[in-house]
């Protein structure tokens, strides 16, 4: 990979910054900027079939489709976009509770974000269906043996396919699996995975997929997958008038069909890695290695969860160190990265880190081994 023209694709880091927030948001490259300028110069109001402008919108929409589709190994027919990815599990989840009642039993993990424990945990408790909990080793962040909790009641399972606390890569086929021997469904969050390696919903076997655009250089966008066949067996609150149609029925009010044509620029970028999603994850996977190597060499230095198989994101503390000075003092040497538990709330209380959380770096694709060497050579002065 010609790592020097990938990110002079990004405008944002002619700023000179190392930048590793990519886990709450990567940086958006030119291309995606152009297709989100074009489509909003170009005067769009509605999908249709008669006018140009019409036209327009219908071709962008059914565009994106196909091509996260296509990205995630899923059905066009049964892509989801929604304002988020929280909106859209909001959602099902009240969407899919209609059918549950006192006896019924969800599992989530305490390995997820809270957007994926959240909106399960309250939709069962509004109809009276029992929460079960799924925890994870604190030294490693790998997950629990799920088989213990699953039964005849169990009707939902929600779990990460990448920690965007720890880095975590679940088993999730295994899961699955299990999930579905009990005739329960699974809800998989990829937000955290899809920036980072290939995702073929099919290969998963989840029933339902969830990613955010904005996390591997689109607009800011959620995406819900599932096969068309079953979103058409769920009836979500929608207004009178507005189509019954699977999948727009999920999808509220008009789209922001500026955003979709990013979303397609987004996917388009992707590909156009030398061996797309997997040319990148083959890039991070060193630059992590590289990373991970070094901070054994800085004894201050503990790194938080030790997963078998991770995404490029590592969570750190410094002794006697606070997160947001450590945060504060690599700001001063251009180096930016995060701090907190990051709605990972479940999974730092579970895991024993303090109320501030821990700093967390984040690897993408645009990261450069220099990139890294100024991070180490940041704390090194700290540790």
């Amino acid at each position: 990979m010609d790592i020097s023209a990938v990110r002079r694709s990004f405008p944002a880091l002619e700023s000179g910054l190392a930048r590793f927030d990519g886990p709450g948001g990567s940086l958006v490259p030119s291309v995606v900027i152009a297709a989100v300028s074009a489509a909003m110069s170009a005067g769009m109001c509605q999908r249709g079939t008669v006018s140009e402008p019409d036209r327009l919108a219908e071709s962008i929409t059914s565009g994106a489709r196909a091509d996260l589709a296509r990205l995630i190994g899923a059905d066009p027919g049964g892509i989801v976009f929604g304002r988020s990815m929280t909106a859209l599990t909001f959602d099902l989840a009240r969407t899919l509770a209609a059918g549950w009642g006192p006896g019924d039993e969800v599992v989530v993990t305490r390995l997820d974000h809270d957007a994926n424990i959240r909106p399960w945990v309250t939709a069962a408790e509004r109809v009276g269906a029992t929460v079960r909990w799924l925890g994870f080793d604190p030294d490693t962040a790998e997950l629990d043996d799920i088989a213990p909790l699953l039964g005849e009641r169990t009707r939902l399972v929600a779990l990460t396919a990448g920690s965007n606390l720890f880095g975590t890569r679940p088993d999730v086929p295994a899961v699955v699996r299990a999930a579905h021997e009990v005739g329960a469904l699974v809800f998989v969050d990829a937000v955290h995975l899809v920036p980072h390696a290939p995702v073929d919903l099919g290969e998963l076997g989840a029933d339902f997929l969830a990613c955010s655009t904005y996390k591997f250089f689109g607009p800011h966008l959620g995406a819900l997958a599932a096969a068309p066949a079953l979103l058409e067996t769920l009836h979500p609150d929608k207004l009178l008038p507005s189509t019954d149609v699977v999948p727009e029925r999920f999808e509220l009010g008009t789209l922001p069909y500026e955003l979709l044509a990013g979303v397609s620029a987004a996917v388009g970028f992707v590909e156009s890695f030398p061996g797309g999603a997997a040319g990148i994850e083959e890039h991070e996977a060193a630059l992590v290695t590289r990373l991970l190597a070094g901070l054994e060499e800085l004894p201050a230095v503990t790194v938080h969860g030790r997963p078998a198989r991770r995404t490029p994101t590592v969570l750190l503390t410094v002794d006697g160190v606070a997160p947001a000075d450590v945060q504060r003092h690599l700001a001063d040497v251009g180096v930016v990265v995060t701090t907190g538990s990051f709605y990972a709330l479940e999974a730092a209380r579970h895991a024993g880190l303090p109320s501030t959380g821990g700093v967390r770096v984040g690897l993408s694709a645009y990261t450069s081994e220099d990139d890294v060497d100024r991070l180490l050579a940041g704390l090194a002065t700290l540790a």
